[in-house]
Formats: structure tokens, sequence, C-alpha cells
């Protein structure tokens, strides 16, 4: 393992000055679940010197709501996403998303800011964040920002926030109540897996039936997480059909192809895809999400 120092600050302003003074010399260590693994690697991240824990501030843990918006600390972990009555209430697809991590010491351990910015393209709870529209807070000695999730990967791994930055707080507008949600994951086992692939699609209807909202972001497919709006146009404005379901499911694997190129994989991905999107909208018409 590389050999660092272990930095244990008392306040999110105290971890921002550390930030500020040793850049990306420093890594941020929340639950640990995936930097442990880096840390192992005889190489290790490059040019780390110090690992700051945030895993104690009670400042980035909380699940809270106002009137229009739900606002999620960073430090929030998965057990406590898919615990949350507000969460499983307004938002079941993401209770079942973090549910979904890993096995019950990860999901003790492991926090949404932690999923969201290891960048990795099986990441669970992000699929669902990305439907939501979700908006990620930022500190910095300099001040604050706000910028939308999906505008901060580049691409596997690899996001565009600068080391002198802290994600403090994810929040998205409240879904109608006659929104549902779905989350569908495919692993290689029924336990302690890594998505092969996952979809989240949120969804409203109109007192016809006709869909007036419909967002589907499938994880694992893509470069980077990102809703297919193409797939999305076919139902909406419609009452949705087995056969418009169908098609759906098939923009959403067409965009998959568009944006991946064609690799030894696509003949399973393909159809897969086209089959957790029909799913997932089907459980999300059903309410079942």
């Amino acid at each position: 393992m590389r050999e660092f120092e272990f930095l244990h600050p008392e306040s999110v302003t105290e971890v921002l000055d550390l930030l500020e003074t040793y850049g990306d010399r420093v890594k941020i260590i929340a639950g640990g679940t995936d930097l442990i693994i880096e840390l192992r690697e005889d190489e290790g991240p490059e040019n780390l010197e110090f690992v700051v824990n945030i895993a104690h501030l009670e400042e980035l843990n909380y699940i809270r709501q106002d009137a229009e918006k739900i606002y999620i600390g960073s430090g929030t972990t998965h057990s406590q996403l898919a615990q949350s009555s507000l969460i499983k209430e307004k938002i079941p697809a993401l209770a079942i998303a973090a549910n979904s991590v890993g096995s019950p010491q990860i999901r003790n351990r492991g926090t949404v800011g932690g999923n969201i910015l290891n960048a990795s393209p099986a990441a669970d709870t992000v699929p669902v964040l990305i439907a939501l529209d979700a908006q990620l807070r930022f500190k910095s000695t300099a001040g604050e920002r706000t910028v939308p999730l999906h505008d901060i990967y580049i691409k596997p791994y690899k996001t565009n926030i600068s080391s002198q930055e802290l994600l403090v707080e994810v929040a998205f507008n409240k879904l109608s109540r006659s929104a549902s949600s779905s989350f569908i994951k495919l692993g290689r086992r029924n336990a302690l897996a890594i998505s092969r692939m996952n979809v989240a699609v949120i969804l409203d209807q109109d007192s016809d039936g006709v869909i007036t909202d419909l967002r589907i972001a499938p994880g694992s497919t893509t470069p980077v997480p990102s809703r297919i709006k193409i797939a999305e146009e076919v139902l909406l404005g419609q009452k949705p059909t087995p056969e418009l379901i169908k098609i759906s499911g098939e923009k959403v694997s067409e965009e998959m192809i568009n944006l991946s190129g064609y690799r030894w994989s696509t003949d399973y991905k393909k159809p897969v895809i086209e089959t957790l999107t029909r799913r997932a909208i089907q459980e999300a018409l059903e309410g079942r999400g």
C-alpha cells in the first residue's frame, strides 16, 4: 500500500482549507469502499500524499426536504437512503437502487457522494439521480457552485471536478403525486453484484392515461450516464402500448451502440437492455417501483 498521511478535520471549512493547501496530492475518504481498493494497488493514486477523512462530519449526512425539493448530504450512506421513509415514499426507485449496492457492510459505509464521484459506469444510484435531473452543490475556499449531475462526467472513472472542490449536497425536484419510478439491475448473481446493466425510469400520466413525463436513464451502457431522450420521445404524449414500449427499448439499444460503438459484448447487451427498459417502463406504469 502506498504511504500517505491520514488527516481528520473537524469541519467542512477545515476540509476546504486542506484541499486548497494540498490540491491533487489529497484524496477524500468517506466510506472508502472504492478508495481502499485503489490504495492497496502498488502504484496507488498518482501524487497521493494525504487522505482526508470526512466520514464523521454530520454536516454532510442528512436527508431533508422543503416544499419543492429533496436534499441529500454527500456523506449519506446507501443504507440511510434505502431505509429513509422520505426516499421510499417520494422516489422509491432511489431506495431500491441504494439497497442493491454491494453487501450490507458496503451499504453501511459507502456514500452517495462517493458513488457519484467515483464515476463508475456501473454505479447503481447514478441512473436514478440522472433521471431525477439531480443537481450537485460543491464548495471550495473560493465559494460554492451548483451543477447538473450529468455535466460532471468526462469518461468512465473521470470527472471534471477540481481537486479543490468538495461535493456537499445532491438535490432534485420532487415528483408530482401521480408520478412513479422504477429501477432494474442485472448482475452476475442476486447479491454482492456489480451491475452488468441497469435502468431507471420515471413516468407520469394524465387522467386519460397519456404519458406526460418520461425519463429513461440506463447504466453500464454508455461511456457517461445520461437520459436517452430519443427513447423517451417515443412514448411522450402517447397512451402506452406494448408496441410503443418495445420501440422505446429499441431506441435505448440504438443509442447505446451509437455512443459506445459495436463491441464484442453488443450482441449480448442489445437485447438485454431492450428487455430491461421494457420491464422498467412496465413496472413504472404499474406503480410497482
